[in-house]
């Protein structure tokens, strides 16, 4: 008999969460612009963001070139097509790995930080105290930190796809004794240079999404210490799900363009 009423509060609460989200990147995006962001600023969250996740993204992608090109190999080789290691690699690589999985490392790192960051700042009312001061929390706090995340975003998935293609070449070469002409010929012919702006576009968006969902979920944060463990949680969570959902239709929309 409470079931009905109860399930309608709880899709209306997701409903109005999802305005309020919308509401904050549309206002977001537009003090992004009008006015400018301090470039002092903007620069500390691009070396935030970008330069002290560099290392996580190298580290991550020649392990990941590296169980690529093993893989790829070994199955590869059974149709004695070893050459096309690089080729798939590095198609996979641009087009999906790069830009997903550097996304979910640096939400787990710069995406929770924010979260936790603007949480921390809600709960002690610093946030209320800067509207007191005539300060536009969003243009100081979210606006430079989304800005910074787009920037860097692609260019920490350029770095992913380099080192990832380097990784699996040294695999190819070493292991699977593929000549390095055939393996830079293959992947010339299967991987393109819009495939590589589709992943640098990719991430773009995905730097958007974690970075306006954490800096949401850290202005919507309450309930003192555990009210920011929750904000951080769920910043991270919802990022890693929506980045995963946005990608299946991004995905769709470039099919046509594989070759």
């Amino acid at each position: 008999m409470h079931a009905d009423p109860l399930k309608r509060m709880f899709i209306l609460r997701y409903i109005a969460g999802f305005g309020h989200y919308i509401i904050f990147c549309a206002e977001t995006f537009r003090r992004m612009f009008f006015p400018l962001p301090d470039l002092r600023l903007l620069l500390h969250h691009m070396e935030f963001i970008g330069v002290k996740s560099l290392g996580v993204i190298i580290l991550a992608s020649i392990m990941i070139g590296a169980v690529f090109g093993i893989n790829f190999g070994s199955i590869m080789r059974l149709f004695g097509a070893e050459s096309m290691v690089g080729a798939a690699a590095s198609f996979a690589l641009s087009k999906e790995l790069a830009p997903v999985i550097g996304s979910f490392l640096v939400t787990g790192r710069s995406g929770s930080a924010m979260a936790a960051e603007m949480a921390s700042m809600r709960v002690n009312e610093q946030i209320d105290a800067m509207k007191v001061m005539s300060v536009n929390p969003v243009a100081y706090l979210a606006s430079p930190r989304v800005l910074a995340s787009m920037i860097m975003m692609p260019l920490l998935c350029g770095f992913f796809i380099i080192c990832g293609i380097l990784s699996c070449f040294l695999i190819g070469v070493m292991i699977f004794d593929v000549d390095v002409g055939i393996f830079i010929d293959k992947i010339r012919w299967i991987t393109k240079p819009q495939h590589i702006l589709q992943g640098l576009e990719k991430a773009m968006i995905f730097g958007a999404i974690f970075s306006t969902i954490g800096c949401y979920k850290g202005f919507s944060a309450n309930g003192g210490a555990r009210g920011v463990g929750r904000a951080t949680t769920e910043a991270v969570v919802t990022s890693l799900v929506t980045i995963l959902l946005c990608d299946v239709f991004i995905s769709y929309f470039q099919m046509e363009e594989i070759f």
